[in-house]
């Protein structure tokens, strides 16, 4: 894959006090996913896109589809940057792609 390749890291930490809140959480989940992020860690989604514009695209997206509580942050990395990721602790998912390769055989 080419370096035009971008991933959002999305980071959210949302009050689940009240009823409502948790309504707003699990809305926010199920929206998200709906656009393509996936789970990478609890809190932590994903998502791959073509380039920056659609990145952009997909950032207004989710400021469309915050909440009004909480706090919700995304990082912008290449692809190759999020294949270099390390795992220090835990084991790695399978189901995630961190490969720069054109072909990816599953």
């Amino acid at each position: 894959m080419s370096s035009r390749f971008m991933r959002l890291v999305l980071f959210f930490d949302l009050p689940v006090i009240k009823t409502s809140q948790r309504k707003a959480y699990t809305k926010f989940v199920k929206d998200i996913k709906k656009i393509g992020f996936y789970m990478l860690q609890e809190s932590v989604y994903i998502k791959m896109c073509l380039d920056s514009q659609a990145s952009n695209s997909t950032i207004n997206k989710v400021k469309d589809l915050a909440p009004s509580e909480g706090s919700i942050m995304i990082l912008m990395v290449t692809e190759k940057e999020f294949s270099e990721m390390k795992v220090v602790c835990g084991e790695s998912i399978s189901d995630v792609i961190t490969t720069s390769d054109r072909v990816v055989v599953l």
